[in-house]
């Protein structure tokens, strides 16, 4: 264990260490800006002709120390050392974790047919081609600065060593009077279920028991909602630190690369215009053009897809320019040209105006040749779409057509219009050939991973769906303050930021927002191992993807066994011992079968398991260059690959039969299994001890569109319920999958059990729910008379229900009406989608009944927010439509015998009223979308008036002027039975 305060190297994450075993000093490579590296990482630097500090240029005076030269010397004259006695010594001196990662896991137990190790010689002749390329084309030589480079070096800017981001702690005048309210909250469920079991309802037994069952689930509910938000954390970045540390001359620009990843199915429900603009908002993005790739996965294989990109490419020429010559925000032209706002504001150029209606122009035309694209793809001519050259589209099958790579933008591609380079754009279709499992969504993204591995190799991918747009140029730049700090980014496997969404109705009735989620939950989880991840707006670390490890998991402690010693226990102690170690070992490699800083710590047995899960074919697939890839921490495509087979194997990882007997969608890229793969990849990741960050910068990053209907929302919240039924039925299970490490924290674990149980909710919601109208209609209640104690209890729970949710609104700045909302669509969904999504749950996973899903609608055609007055009738809308049209009946059943039985019937009738009031203002969203639009004035207004004419008529009926009131009358009229009487 190191010591408190020793730094770790910015390269491999271990301790950079001491200065020599004796002297207590710590080692420093840099001794201008104290840059953390340990001395195997400073001497691979020193080896490869970098012998200047990346952070301040200072040149290491420890270079000249160390006996390179010798090495470099063998390697020349073909002396070559091979990696498994290279692993010998390195095992006898004390593995580097940097060594490791790109030797060992070389080792293999796949041999030729003579014994020799096949990806053995494989590595070896990678590496040896590597250093022999970098020996003849960059001879080692002493670099010599000129005077002016300098000056400017030794005027180190003092931002470049401070931290790129920091954690804005919440006030504990906010935070702790709301943990103080949790905890007397749970005193005072305790005492309230004491309350509720001790007295049970003798005449409605069956009721009381039904009402308290849902109430304990309630309870359980609300605790696995609540806790995980006991440390809620905010963060701020400081992008002015990162241009001073890795910006500081442009022709030497060393941010990291990334790729981004857009995704679309169906160009006629995913209007093609709309992922166009998410591609150009991409292209436009504030980062060099030569660190930027965007790949698009077509995965219908539309030919409307292709056509879209190709005018997207050429109009990209004009647009991208534009935006970054007048720091256009967003860049996405369709939302910043309708944007209602003076454009004029901070600008100062005097052709600006001009050249923006210029640009208008060339908008309105572009999107004339797409809409026109759209009408010609509404009818598919009989002998399929014939591409402009003669030749059939490839795709005209989308079930059986070969995989299609299309580069249209890059390096070697068209420039804009004013020259300059532009980021790589490539379309992507994978094969699909009948008989093979395809995975939907995950299965495309996987492609991407590969692909893009193949072609750029970027460290980092940014993934977006095809609607969610660019909205803050300097995303990447907030992204990359977290990943490229050597503090914070080791351990993180991706940054999530929060979703937002254009184009929904300003009182938000169905909660499309997810405020409470994005704002209150995810910040919660940020204060623990991290927020989950929610499919898009994420800046993945592509070694996480691979299924690695992060680099300061702490090795495992070494077997202590010792059975030949006489101090030891029996020899059957011993091996019931080693049995049950090494099973530790088998779950603890689960968690996390790539861990290879941990590879010295096994037996023989051990090491030959771990060897095989670590084998690369069996793991990544049979493609040279993409195993190659993977072996590079910091990106890049390998330089012993040549260029013009690049796209010829990026072809060949995305056939349809790569991920045959691999461990793709298993441990490595997303995960398979599920509809919300996107769940289920971020907590594999966990799993094994990754963290990830909440990233909330004040102009959202991104932007996208949601349904806005009552149909497709809930068609929408019924995919993710049932997502989670999946994972809660499958191996993945946060219940029991990954204990074997220890890596994923309690909390963190509440979070996810939370994640996958809460459509189980929908039962007792529903039976509570119908509770009311049952009361109302029996007249019976499902509480005792209470007493003074009970009075109380019932009290404080209701304060403490409200002063937790107004705590919560004080520290999270999140508003009243949006919590509202939240509260009215959680029993909206929960009684409709969520118990919907349960039963077809358990039809998918125990019968094998699928159910296919349809792409909800991503655009309105209809005026401003006329897609909110659609509506669609399913059977989804069954189950409140119920409740609703049962609880306005009990009210008037109510009213009606509390008017027969007299004054005494008036106060127990309060309370039950009360709670079926407390359901119709739930479902009332529900019953307004259900009721259409009809001209604004909601059809409500009829129900209500239909109610109240009821009420007054018994009451008419009660009181009855033309009935003499007298006591003999009544007396008489009471002993009366007979018509004629």
């Amino acid at each position: 264990m190191m010591e408190a305060g020793v730094p770790f190297c910015s390269t491999c994450g271990e301790p950079v260490g001491f200065l020599s075993s004796s002297s207590g000093e710590l080692f420093v490579a840099c001794h201008r800006c104290n840059y953390p590296l340990c001395r195997p990482c400073l001497e691979e630097e020193c080896r490869q002709g970098r012998d200047s500090c990346l952070r301040c240029g200072e040149t290491y005076a420890l270079c000249g120390e160390f006996p390179w030269k010798e090495s470099l010397n063998d390697l020349e004259s073909g002396d070559h050392l091979t990696i498994a006695s290279h692993l010998q010594d390195e095992q006898g001196n004390g593995v580097h974790a940097r060594n490791l990662s790109n030797m060992s896991i070389t080792e293999s137990e796949l041999n030729g047919g003579a014994g020799n190790p096949i990806w053995k010689n494989r590595v070896e002749s990678w590496k040896e081609k590597k250093h022999k390329k970098n020996v003849s084309k960059k001879p080692v030589k002493e670099i010599h600065i000129p005077p002016e480079q300098q000056i400017e070096a030794n005027e180190y800017p003092p931002k470049a060593g401070q931290p790129l981001s920091s954690i804005v702690p919440i006030s504990p005048n906010k935070l702790t009077p709301y943990r103080a309210v949790i905890i007397m909250r749970l005193i005072i469920l305790g005492l309230f279920f004491h309350y509720r079991i001790t007295n049970p309802v003798d005449s409605a037994y069956g009721l009381w028991l039904t009402s308290v069952i849902c109430e304990v689930w309630f309870a359980f509910s609300w605790v696995l909602d609540q806790f995980p938000k006991w440390c809620p954390v905010s963060r701020e970045t400081f992008i002015d630190r990162l241009s001073a540390r890795y910006e500081r001359d442009a022709e030497s620009c060393s941010l990291a690369a990334v790729d981004f990843f857009v995704s679309t199915v169906d160009p006629l429900k995913e209007p093609p215009l709309i992922t166009a603009n998410t591609v150009l908002s991409i292209l436009a993005v504030d980062y060099p053009v030569e660190k930027v790739s965007c790949y698009v996965s077509d995965d219908g294989a539309a030919m409307l897809t292709f056509e879209t990109l190709a005018e997207t490419a050429e109009f990209a020429r004009k647009w991208v320019p534009f935006c970054k010559k007048y720091l256009i925000e967003p860049r996405a032209p369709e939302f910043y040209f309708s944007q209602k706002f003076d454009y004029l504001k901070d600008k100062v150029q005097p052709s600006f105006v001009k050249e923006r209606r210029a640009m208008k122009r060339d908008y309105e035309e572009y999107k004339v040749r797409i809409n026109a694209l759209v009408a010609k793809a509404q009818k598919t001519p009989e002998e399929g779409w014939v591409m402009q050259d003669g030749t059939p589209w490839p795709g005209n099958n989308t079930r059986d057509h070969p995989g299609m790579i299309q580069v249209f933008l890059g390096s070697t591609g068209a420039h804009d219009m004013e020259g300059n380079e532009l980021p790589r754009l490539v379309y992507v279709s994978r094969e699909k050939r009948p008989g093979y499992q395809h995975h939907k969504k995950a299965g495309a993204m996987n492609a991407l991973v590969r692909v893009s591995a193949v072609l750029t190799n970027a460290p980092y991918i940014l993934n977006l769906d095809c609607d969610h747009y660019v909205n803050n140029s300097k995303a990447v730049h907030e992204a990359m303050c977290f990943m490229m700090d050597s503090s914070v980014g080791r351990d993180v496997c991706y940054i999530q930021f929060p979703q937002r969404f254009d184009g929904i109705d300003r009182s938000d009735r169905y909660a499309n927002r997810n405020i409470v989620f994005f704002d209150i939950n995810m910040k919660g989880l940020d204060g623990i191992q991290g927020p989950v991840y929610v499919g898009t707006g994420c800046v993945f670390n592509r070694q996480a993807l691979y299924g690695y490890g992060p680099p300061s998991l702490p090795a495992l402690p070494k077997s202590s066994l010792c059975s030949w010693c006489c101090c030891c226990p029996s020899k059957k102690d011993s091996k019931e011992k080693k049995e049950s170690y090494r099973d530790s070992r088998r779950e603890d490699l689960n968690a996390a079968i790539f861990n290879l800083r941990e590879i010295d710590n096994y037996d023989e047995y051990e090491r030959s398991l771990l060897m095989s899960q670590m084998s690369f074919e069996k793991s990544f697939g049979l493609s040279t260059v993409f195993i190659e890839s993977t072996m590079m921490e910091n990106g890049g495509v390998p330089e012993s690959v040549n260029p013009s087979t690049l796209i010829k194997e990026a072809i060949h990882v995305i056939s349809c039969g790569y991920e045959e007997k691999t461990e793709w969608g298993k441990e490595i890229g997303w995960i398979y299994g599920s509809v919300t793969e996107d769940i289920l990849t971020g907590f594999k990741m966990h799993c094994r001890g990754w963290r990830s960050i909440y990233c909330m910068p004040l102009r959202p990053a991104f932007k996208g569109s949601a349904p806005i209907n009552l149909s497709d929302r809930l068609h929408q919240v019924l995919r993710w319920a049932l997502g989670s039924v999946e994972i809660f039925l499958s191996r993945h299970c946060p219940l029991w999958y990954g204990y074997g490490g220890g890596r994923l924290k309690w909390l963190q674990r509440l979070a996810y059990v939370n994640t996958i149980v809460y459509p189980f909710t929908s039962l007792p919601l529903v039976a509570y729910c119908s509770l009311p109208a049952i009361c109302l209609l029996t007249g019976k209640f499902i509480i005792p008379t209470l007493s003074n104690v009970a009075s109380m209890l019932f009290l404080g729970l209701f304060i403490s229900i409200i002063l937790t949710s107004v705590l919560e609104l004080r520290w999270s700045g999140v508003g009243i009406e949006d919590w509202w909302r939240n509260e009215q669509f959680w029993v909206i969904g929960g009684v409709s989608a969520h118990l919907f999504a349960v039963f077809q749950g358990f039809l998918k996973m125990l019968a094998g009944v699928d159910t296919n899903f349809t792409v909800t609608a991503k655009a309105s055609e209809d005026a401003e927010f006329g897609e909110l007055y659609v509506f669609k009738w399913t059977t989804v809308l069954i189950p409140p439509t119920t409740l609703l049209v049962v609880n306005l009946v009990g009210v008037v059943a109510g009213f009606s015998d509390a008017l027969n039985s007299g004054y005494e019937a008036w106060g127990p009738l309060f309370g039950k009223v009360f709670f079926s009031l407390w359901v119709i203002l739930h479902l009332y969203p529900f019953l307004k979308g259900l009721m259409g639009r009809q001209n604004r004035t909601p059809t409500i207004v009829v129900l209500w008036s239909v109610l109240l004419a009821s009420v007054f008529s018994l009451l008419w009926v009660k009181i009855d002027p033309f009935l003499s009131h007298d006591a003999d009358s009544s007396s008489g009229s009471q002993g009366c039975n007979s018509i004629d009487c």
